[in-house]
């Protein structure tokens, strides 16, 4: 059987093998170019533990169990230590030192320097003992003749330790970070030291956790895949993961013991948000040989708890305040083909490691499944779930947002407890526009929902309040910088940083009541210029407006209202954006609220356009000899739900959309319902639809 025993940092996989005569062979694997390495024999049958190669791939670090178990009796009498861990030279395969040789088990690790480095003469070793210390070797080495690669001094090699006492350890090979926990008196302490190509390390972050360790015994995560321990020690140790995601999230996975049979237990410690959710899972139906311990997978966005044949649960890392914006899924949603009833690793983010077979799969969450999934939902929490992972973790594509505005015309009086319109226009800007500055995240809203009190079938949460990680850092790009970004948005009361329309709506409600009265101010004619300036030119002569006024018969015109609601938009949103991103400057944040404003008229279109090319609709709205059309009322249905959504969210529309609104009334509607509308301010008369009707 061939085995997978590590995953180094440039993505090539160390496995081994027995061959033909037993003996224990060492392969490498290269996922780029799908070629393999054979990097060394051993002519016996040993039991591998742990194993790495060097960047240069001219040193082969090996950890190996010399006896087993049944044979410890006889090796004690002639003193031979049960682990051995050596350095082999295999650029030719020459010199064997040996490392250590013990009676703990030793895992090793070389760490790596950054991508596109030239070849380095040192390659730096990690050494991780079971009794709870990991040490760095320097290992020099001189080119010979014939290109041959030895290690330069023969004496011994220069060693560091790097921590002491811990009782959990995880290795983050792609980032070169080393994460563990040290007991500190009821608590527990997770640090990080962060490895630099400058052959230093520091210590980064430190945060203390209510989480009750064994320090009776260590557990490894990512310091290679022994199978047999790790199945062996796994209902014994503590079942504990750490997740980065690129936009700086921090989170600690952790699977708790529960004293009630078929109930599941897990806490996940967002640390980059300050609070700690604790999940609890009822199960249905459990059989005697499945798993009873939660597995959890890194997915960047999400975090997933995974219980095989039971749930798979996603949880959002960015957005974790809400839980409807989490996915909760059982019986087939939850199923996962190639990862049943088998104890498995998350190595590195959309990758998992079958630890009873030793196969690494990629997983993603497909969009073709989320939208069946989102089309057959009766639930709001899982339509909430499903439409956020849909706007939010996919990238935008026409088709993706065509499906979704089919599946929003014929769901808008499904949705109870949210509006679907909105939730779509504001999750696409903030997806939109995020990517273009650093921390716009923060500052514009993500979601409709001001709070969301539902319940998730099957799942109690409970949520804990706690201190903030300790960050120390000088110059550190990346993610540090990120998750310090995330820290200080947490202690000056992040919620309060997100743009929201409640202070526009004041002021709005203010300057309709006032009107007449402040229609000469030099405050209101500024409100006209941000208008005419940042949104009406660069709006209509837009080659998008014109592709879709083509299909949707939208008309240039002066609507005094909705220009006037734009340009207070655009001045609450530069004030906004002006108190937060001074570094920017005014012209960038000017640029901003332009796009974000441009961005929110056209998501209007787009609507219509898919609705208008859906029922079939042609131009000539405002032929009034006769009634509307099945379809048109279907538009006309939509068109007012899109006011309905506009208004909760004091949002400006695009021009000529009232006036396309009222024809679509008068064609559909009786005269008295007609008018009640235009009394009610659902359809609002302006001039262009006066003229036509006249």
């Amino acid at each position: 059987a061939l085995y997978i025993v590590n995953v180094e940092r440039n993505g090539k996989i160390i496995y081994t093998w027995k061959g033909n005569q037993r003996n224990t062979h060492i392969g490498l694997y290269d996922l780029q170019t799908k070629q393999n390495e054979h990097l060394y024999m051993f002519e016996k049958d040993l039991h591998i533990i742990s194993c790495s190669v060097n960047n240069e791939r001219t040193l082969l670090a090996v950890s190996f169990c010399q006896y087993a178990e049944e044979e410890r009796e006889s090796q004690l009498l002639q003193s031979v230590s049960k682990y051995l861990t050596l350095l082999i030279e295999i650029h030719p395969i020459n010199n064997v030192r040996v490392l250590k040789a013990v009676d703990s088990c030793v895992r090793v690790q070389f760490l790596y320097p950054v991508e596109g480095r030239n070849a380095s003469r040192e390659s730096r070793l990690l050494l991780v003992s079971e009794d709870k210390y990991i040490e760095q070797f320097d290992i020099h080495v001189v080119a010979e003749e014939e290109h041959k690669v030895v290690i330069q001094k023969s004496g011994q090699l220069p060693r560091a330790k790097v921590v002491d006492d811990l009782v959990w350890a995880q290795w983050d090979m792609m980032e070169q970070r080393l994460f563990y926990i040290v007991p500190k008196e009821s608590k527990s302490t997770l640090r990080c030291v962060q490895f630099y190509p400058d052959e230093n390390f520091n210590s980064i972050l430190e945060s203390h956790l209510d989480i009750a360790v064994n320090d009776t015994q260590l557990k490894l995560v990512n310091f290679g895949y022994d199978y047999c321990q790790d199945q062996d020690v796994a209902p014994k140790s503590l079942n504990l993961q750490v997740f980065t995601s690129k936009a700086g999230g921090l989170c600690v996975c952790c699977s708790l013991a529960s004293d009630i049979p078929h109930e599941i237990m897990y806490s996940i410690y967002f640390l980059h948000k300050g609070y700690n959710k604790t999940f609890t899972v009822s199960l249905e139906r459990t059989e005697s040989h499945q798993l009873k311990e939660v597995a959890f997978m890194n997915l960047d966005y999400y975090v997933a708890a995974y219980l095989p044949g039971q749930f798979l649960h996603l949880l959002n890392i960015q957005h974790p305040d809400l839980l409807c914006y989490s996915l909760f899924l059982t019986g087939e949603d939850a199923r996962i083909d190639t990862l049943q009833n088998c104890p498995i690793r998350s190595p590195w983010v959309s990758t998992v490691l079958d630890c009873e077979v030793g196969s690494l799969y990629d997983v993603s969450i497909s969009d073709s499944a989320l939208l069946q999934f989102l089309q057959k939902s009766k639930r709001d929490c899982e339509r909430l779930a499903a439409l956020h992972c849909a706007l939010l973790y996919f990238q935008h594509t026409e088709d993706l947002e065509m499906q979704i505005i089919q599946w929003i015309s014929e769901n808008l009086s499904t949705c109870h407890s949210f509006d679907p319109i909105q939730e779509f226009i504001i999750a696409s800007l903030y997806c939109r526009m995020c990517p273009e500055t650093l921390n716009l995240d923060k500052l514009l809203p993500y979601t409709s929902l001001h709070d969301w009190t539902g319940v998730v079938p099957g799942v109690k949460c409970a949520t804990d309040i706690i201190s903030l990680p300790m960050l120390e850092f000088q110059n550190s790009k990346g993610f540090w910088e990120k998750l310090n970004s995330n820290l200080e948005s947490v202690k000056y009361a992040e919620p309060h940083l997100h743009y929201h329309s409640s202070v526009l709506r004041r002021e709005w409600h203010s300057l309709s009541e006032e009107r007449e009265e402040r229609r000469t101010t030099a405050y209101l004619r500024n409100i006209f210029e941000n208008a005419k300036k940042y949104v009406l030119v660069s709006i209509i002569f837009t080659p998008s407006y014109f592709a879709q006024a083509r299909l949707v018969p939208l008309f240039e015109e002066e609507d005094y209202q909705q220009q006037l609601l734009m340009g207070l938009m655009v001045a609450q949103l530069k004030d906004h954006l002006m108190r937060h991103l001074q570094y920017v400057g005014k012209k960038k944040i000017d640029q901003i609220v332009l796009d974000y404003v441009a961005n929110l008229l056209n998501l209007v279109h787009r609507i219509m356009k898919e609705v208008w090319r859906r029922y079939q609709l042609h131009s000539c709205v405002f032929c009034f000899d006769e009634r509307g059309s099945a379809g048109e009322f279907a538009v006309f249905h939509i068109m007012s739900r899109i006011l309905e959504a506009a208004n909760g969210m004091c949002m400006p529309l695009p021009p000529g959309f009232h006036t396309l609104h009222l024809g679509l009334g008068v064609r559909c509607l009786p005269l008295h319902t007609l008018l009640h509308y235009i009394d009610n301010g659902v359809l609002q008369l302006t001039e262009t639809c006066v003229r036509k009707l006249l």
